[in-house]
């Protein structure tokens, strides 16, 4: 998928994507934001007496957003020192 229009670049120092830069990307990152608005209000109030629940609640979304960043970006994640040395980026 690396060789269609991307929606996260990589980041030029430490590990994985930065902000997205195109519109799908932010649509991505806005569903992730408001889905984590409604679990916060919803079920914040129960996360004293469901605590596994309302972390998996939280940790699903999480990890299905770094999955998308990562299989729509640019380039392969690791650690960067300041360079991007990928074809077609400054």
């Amino acid at each position: 998928m690396r060789n269609q229009a991307p929606w996260f670049h990589v980041k030029a120092y430490g590990y994985g994507a930065g902000l997205p830069y195109r519109w799908q990307g932010w649509i991505a990152l806005v569903i992730y934001a408001l889905l984590l608005t409604a679990i916060i209000f919803v079920g914040g109030p129960h996360a004293e007496s469901h605590p596994i629940g309302y972390a998996a609640a939280i940790i699903f979304p999480t990890a299905v957003l770094i999955s998308v960043a990562w299989w729509k970006s640019d380039a392969p994640w690791r650690w960067r020192w300041g360079k991007i040395d990928e074809p077609g980026r400054d």
